[in-house]
């Protein structure tokens, strides 16, 4: 495979609206992202950039960490040299094609070092003085990553920025710390497991927004009383599990006016970890029973994964154990990991085009009231609904292409 980074390309629609959900079920097709090696025996998806640029790992010997986007497909990344770390993992990237991961000595991570590919070539991210082992599982569009260095109980949550990297040291109003850092956004909040030292069985979403460097507790679903956060969207949206003393989880989604809300789970499961989240609310995560069911939660109903994409196919998102969605771009793709005619994969769902892409509210008519969210989104406008030709401003064009559609959607 080629070993340079692609260009990152949107791949879909952008959804109707900010935290709105569609009218019935989305639809999707699915992507089968190989593997990298062809004697490699598994693949798994772990995250999806804002823009679409899924990473993660291709398992053999040596294990390499991947990048995927709909024009370039999968791309492996080589792994480090010197120091010599033959299995390494994509964790994050982002909108410029940057990824960011771990290369171990082991297949289970054992002496991790952060690793950051740019354009295809891989360096080891600098750590903090005095720290010989880390990890990077996220990157902005600053170049800002997150992870964690040191392990076991001296594990703490790091930052890699500017060619260094710092612990961080700043505490909620109880004392709690953050463990490690599982994803930061664009404008610099950062969520992750923290640890509260007056109770060490409870569980801390711990979320930071450098730009003030305060520090809080994601607040615990109803009758629980712990949480961890897994991921952070643009607009500030915290998805996570909440849990009571280190138990089993229930997905929630947390934004700084509606607090924590608990997301449905899939019929025949009864627990669950939100894992990703964009900008619109749409959150992706796996609930579990006998098997691991993936699955989406679109702000108002939850679907199972397997029920959005065709029939047949040899594609199975709920009946197994390897099951997985941890990412979903701005644009609804979503990636993590399956089994397809039976082999461990990592997938792409990317959203079908709807039959009228100026029918805003979904409701099978273009009229006045498209043209109204159309024109409330006027001017420059990323991720904008009413930007059917993803130029970054809705304008005449757009407008043209909405009288163009006017009437019932056929």
């Amino acid at each position: 495979m080629r070993s340079s980074v692609v260009a990152v390309v949107v791949l879909a629609p952008a959804l109707s609206s900010a935290s709105a959900a569609l009218a019935g079920p989305p639809s999707y097709t699915i992507v089968d992202l190989g593997v990298v090696q062809p004697a490699d025996s598994a693949s798994q998806g772990f995250r999806i950039s804002p823009n679409g640029m899924a990473t993660g790992r291709s398992v053999g010997s040596p294990t390499q960490a991947f990048s995927w986007t709909g024009v370039g497909g999968t791309v492996g990344l080589p792994n480090l040299a010197s120091p010599s770390r033959p299995f390494s993992v994509g964790n994050g990237a982002n909108d410029s094609g940057v990824v960011v991961g771990t290369g171990s000595t082991t297949l289970f991570g054992s002496n991790p070092l952060p690793l950051v590919w740019n354009g295809g070539v891989v360096s080891q991210l600098a750590l903090p003085a005095n720290q010989t082992h880390g990890r990077a599982n996220d990157i902005n569009a600053a170049g800002v990553a997150v992870g964690s260095v040191n392990s076991g109980s001296l594990e703490v949550g790091c930052t890699y920025s500017g060619g260094s990297a710092s612990v961080v040291t700043t505490t909620t109003a109880n004392g709690s710390f953050l463990r490690t850092a599982f994803a930061i956004n664009d404008a610099g909040r950062i969520c992750g497991f923290g640890i509260d030292p007056n109770n060490a069985a409870v569980n801390v979403g711990f979320v930071l927004d450098t730009s003030t460097n305060i520090a809080f507790a994601v607040p615990p679903l109803a009758g629980m009383n712990g949480a961890i956060a897994f991921d952070v969207s643009n607009a500030g949206h915290v998805c996570g599990s909440s849990m009571l003393n280190q138990g089993s989880g229930q997905p929630f989604v947390y934004t700084d006016a509606g607090g924590s809300v608990q997301i449905p789970l899939p019929a025949g499961t009864s627990l669950g970890s939100a894992r990703g989240v964009n900008s619109n609310g749409w959150v992706v995560g796996n609930a579990g029973g006998v098997f691991s069911v993936p699955f989406l939660f679109d702000g108002t109903a939850t679907y199972r994964l397997q029920d959005l994409i065709p029939a047949g196919g040899g594609w199975d998102l709920s009946m197994n154990t390897s099951n997985s969605a941890l990412g979903i771009s701005e644009d609804g793709v979503i990636v993590g990991t399956c089994v397809h005619n039976g082999l461990t994969r990592a997938y792409a769902m990317i959203p079908n085009p709807p039959a009228c892409p100026a029918d805003l509210n979904d409701d099978r008519m273009v009229d006045g009231d498209d043209l109204g969210s159309l024109l409330g989104e006027w001017g420059p406008c990323a991720h904008c609904a009413a930007d059917f030709n993803d130029d970054d401003a809705v304008d005449g064009d757009d407008l043209g292409s909405l009288l163009g559609e006017w009437g019932p959607c056929q």
